[in-house]
């Protein structure tokens, strides 16, 4: 096993990989309430969509793990959870199933344009700044989850629409202690980190009775049957619908390539153009979790961002992932024990995280005001909408335009103008408040 995982050319060991996957799962783990409670908001029952959602999780992640190799886990995407419960079942008036049915086809497309290489070959085309962009942006993203799931920042007035938590609340100071503990342990460069100061600062939160230990330890699984296979199809064949389509397709097509080359950025996993080799097989992966995850009852899934604190503790091979499948599997029966964590003890490794993957920026070329601006568009967009999708979008639509204006068009590689397009289709009909 050590050999098919390639432990020895990643540099890495069973040890490592198993503190990764299992870092990976602790902070991610809050997908498993939290998808369920947004798309009830769109009528799926809650219980059956846990289920569904942790066997997304299990089988895009142990894809990801046996067939990419890679150290990265899938899940349900959150913002796109939320677009489908709130905008197309309760703004625009469909039902839940006929919302699934634009996921199915989102994640049919998907498949079909990476079995043709077409995706992977439209991700050649970004160029190298808007790679680094998207990691910064992504570690922005990370930061600012952290710090407002933490409590350290919270929603603001109007003119200032974020501002300083309270401090002296308790859970906002043990969120501070577990941000010096894990800076302090990477400082000192001591393995699992992160892993440890989330641990450290749970236990805390059970001594001072902030967070209450499970009263159940182990449950039985909620029956999935009320959403498996409720996909209504011919709701979907409609003009109306299309819109729909489109905009699940691109949100899912530029945040899961976004992910997988900022994380994979960060991870060194590259080759020297700045391209992730075999890139196919994530991306093949993650649009398998999106069929399964329609036909089971759950939302648009693909590469979690989160999969960079695994990374962020040595994880590097296809293990990392298949640890955090397995966590995954196991929460179907463990869900109360393994969801009890709480946000002031995750947080704070988002935020660490994301400092981190910020210093990408330094790859950028400020002084190239053609690659500087799509870059710094794209950052600052994922992060000030809490929207990946919206930035990356923005940088691949302005990146082509600012090439354009300098007279260096012939830089361009053909598939940009494509994404361009695909950004541009986004804009125009996304649903706007």
């Amino acid at each position: 096993m050590r050999h098919y995982f390639e432990f020895a050319r990643h540099k890495t060991n069973f040890r490592t990989e198993i503190l990764a996957g299992l870092t990976t799962f602790i902070t991610m783990a809050y997908i498993i309430v939290v998808n369920p409670a947004i798309l009830e908001a769109a009528g799926i029952p809650r219980g059956p969509s846990m289920v569904a959602t942790i066997l997304t999780a299990f089988l895009g992640t142990i894809i990801m793990g046996v067939y990419a190799k890679r150290p990265f886990a899938i899940a349900p995407y959150m913002g796109e959870n939320a677009f489908i419960a709130y905008t197309v079942v309760q703004v625009m008036g469909y039902t839940w199933q006929t919302a699934l049915a634009a996921i199915f086809f989102g994640g049919v497309l998907f498949t079909l344009l990476t079995v043709l290489r077409i995706r992977s070959w439209m991700s050649t085309a970004i160029p190298n700044s808007l790679k680094h962009a998207f990691t910064g942006g992504i570690g922005l993203f990370l930061a600012f989850i952290g710090l407002n799931d933490t409590g350290i920042i919270k929603l603001g007035v109007t003119g200032a629409p974020v501002q300083i938590g309270n401090l002296s609340e308790p859970a906002v100071l043990l969120a501070i202690i577990g941000f010096l503990i894990i800076g302090v342990l990477m400082q000192r460069r001591v393995r699992g980190a992160i892993l440890i100061g989330i641990l450290m600062v749970t236990g805390l939160s059970f001594l001072l009775k902030l967070t209450p230990l499970p009263t159940v330890w182990i449950s039985i699984p909620p029956d999935i049957r009320p959403i498996l296979f409720k996909i209504d199809f011919a709701g979907a064949f409609s003009w109306g619908f299309i819109g729909v389509i489109l905009t699940v397709f691109i949100m899912d097509f530029i945040d899961t390539m976004g992910t997988l080359l900022g994380v994979s950025a960060r991870a060194g996993l590259l080759d020297k153009q700045g391209n992730l080799p075999n890139i196919e097989k994530p991306m093949l992966a993650d649009s398998l979790a999106t069929v399964f995850g329609a036909l089971l009852g759950t939302s648009t899934s693909g590469t979690f961002i989160e999969s960079a604190a695994g990374v962020e503790t040595g994880g590097r091979s296809g293990f990392t992932a298949v640890v955090t499948a397995i966590l995954f599997l196991a929460a179907l029966f463990f869900a109360p024990v393994l969801t009890v964590i709480p946000a002031h003890a995750y947080g704070p490794s988002l935020i660490i995280v994301g400092m981190i993957m910020v210093s990408a920026v330094k790859q950028i070329d400020f002084n190239d005001y053609s690659e500087l601006i799509p870059a710094f568009v794209t950052i600052v967009l994922m992060s000030f909408t809490y929207n990946l999708g919206i930035g990356m979008t923005a940088g691949l639509l302005l990146y082509p335009l600012f090439q354009l204006f300098k007279g260096r068009i012939s830089a361009i590689h053909p598939g940009m103008w494509i994404l361009a397009g695909l950004s541009l289709i986004f804009y125009i009909f996304y649903p706007y408040h």
